[in-house]
């Protein structure tokens, strides 16, 4: 019985040992890649003249523990600085930022944050030879920038397709973090096509590789060696590394690159629309089976989408065959068009689909502004609400530039307070039926079914969202 259990036991221990030594067969072996690719990647630094008054002496990193979860730029542009000079002089600024070699003649991608506002700009090779580099253009919506160098038979990253990436995947990361050239850190793939805050026209690439203060505008590599990713941002609480980084599809990056090299910009799709998330509750009011598309909470008089015969209240299913999921689906998909395409637009109105033939316009640029209008309707005092309306004057609805609608004049107890209505809001829609008179708001209030998701239309301070509640018996 004692030889058995110990034949069992070296039984055991060799399957342990095959079982370890299979896994670490299929860990990858990345040193082949980092031979391969690092000569390509470059650290980038810049200089920029700034007045005395905003020198000030060495700066530290703050503290920002504790402060609420945020989205940031992690590469910091203005690195610890020297004290102020006398006389009124000014002073220069240097931050520290990554990039890569795209072609043999020099032309090296990064971040717009990394190079923006630079007077200099300055690329460091691997061999550490450095070179004075020109900005053929910049992209702040999507955070690219396209650089030249002067140089023959540069090293060359070689170029993947982000489409082709999946979840899970080993992906690799090259760049200067603090200061650090050709620090190398991996990870895997966390998810694709994220959406962050104020960044519409990117869908980011989520991963847990090591991405920290340098590493902005450094490449992404698959296991074939191919760059398929630009780290640009990170989610911290600390300013440092938490396990959350996101770097810009290289196909969305060469795109931008390729505009920029031939026409010095970009132009992007545009439909002229504010959207919004549809949840379960909007979900349910628009007679949907689950929560999914664009919810058209506004439109831009005059744009693409007016043209088409798109409503407010609309919700976008799909746009050429591709399925809206999440709201921002849709500016990824739209932005990557070009201006004049023509494209068709799966929607559901009133609970019926429908199709939309639409021209895609070209993205204002920034600054420019057009005005929103969407169907509108007036309310008036209803106590299932818990509201007291008033119509809208002449002037109002020129000044708001809408058709029409009713104004709260106060918010007594009820749904109404729950949801954070205030006076002066404007209401515009209600349980999917606009409201053109305080008849209208007043019949449609009435008959609100019980103990189901209503939607409503608000209008404050210019901007549209619609929001739902529900009825108690």
């Amino acid at each position: 019985m004692a030889s058995l259990k110990s034949c069992l036991s070296v039984v055991a221990g060799m399957l342990l040992l095959s079982q370890t030594l299979v896994a670490r067969a299929e860990l990858p072996d990345f040193t082949p890649l980092v031979e391969q690719a690092a000569p390509a990647v470059v650290n980038i630094s810049t200089r920029q003249k700034m007045p005395e008054r905003l020198a000030g002496g060495p700066a530290t990193m703050p503290d920002l523990e504790g402060l609420p979860p945020m989205f940031r730029e992690f590469f910091e542009r203005n690195m610890p600085q020297a004290p102020r000079s006398p006389g009124g002089r000014q002073r220069e600024a240097q931050s520290l930022g990554s990039g890569f070699i795209i072609s043999a003649d020099g032309y090296v991608l990064t971040n717009n944050h990394v190079v923006a506002d630079a007077d200099e700009i300055i690329v460091r090779l691997s061999d550490r030879s450095e070179l004075q580099a020109k900005l053929i253009g910049a992209d702040p919506r999507t955070d690219v920038a396209l650089l030249k160098v002067e140089g023959k038979s540069l090293p060359t990253v070689k170029l993947g397709k982000s489409e082709d990436l999946k979840v899970g995947a080993w992906v690799l990361a090259i760049g200067s973090p603090f200061g650090f050239d050709h620090s190398v850190t991996a990870g895997i793939v966390s998810a694709k096509g994220r959406s962050l805050p104020n960044e519409s026209y990117v869908p980011f690439i989520q991963t847990d590789v090591a991405i920290n203060p340098g590493n902005s505008g450094g490449p992404l590599f698959n296991l074939d060696g191919e760059v398929i990713g630009i780290n640009s941002q990170i989610f911290t609480r600390s300013g440092g590394f938490m396990g959350l980084s996101f770097a810009i599809p290289i196909d969305v990056a060469m795109d931008v690159a390729n505009q920029l090299k031939s026409d010095g910009k970009v132009n992007r799709g545009w439909l002229g629309v504010v959207i919004q998330e549809v949840n379960k509750d909007l979900a349910e009011s628009f007679g949907l089976d689950k929560p999914a598309g664009a919810l058209v909470a506004q439109i831009m008089e005059g744009g693409p989408a007016a043209k088409s015969g798109l409503q407010v209240g609309d919700v976008i299913l799909s746009l050429n065959g591709q399925p809206i999921v999440m709201s921002a689906d849709l500016p990824h998909l739209v932005g990557g068009m070009k201006p004049g395409a023509k494209a068709s637009m799966d929607i559901v109105r009133e609970g019926s689909r429908k199709t939309l033939q639409v021209t895609v316009g070209a993205l204002p640029a920034e600054g420019e502004e057009l005005t929103a209008s969407g169907d509108s309707g007036a309310e008036r005092s209803s106590n299932r609400l818990g509201v007291t309306v008033t119509e809208l004057s002449a002037e109002d609805k020129k000044a708001l530039d809408i058709k029409g609608g009713v104004v709260i004049k106060e918010v007594l107890e009820g749904p109404a307070a729950l949801i954070g209505l205030r006076p002066g809001d404007v209401i515009t829609h209600l349980n999917n039926q606009a409201i053109d008179s305080v008849a209208v708001f007043a019949k449609v209030a009435q008959a609100l079914p019980k103990n189901r998701s209503v939607s409503m239309r608000v209008l404050r301070e210019g901007r549209a969202s619609f929001i739902t509640f529900k009825l108690a018996e």
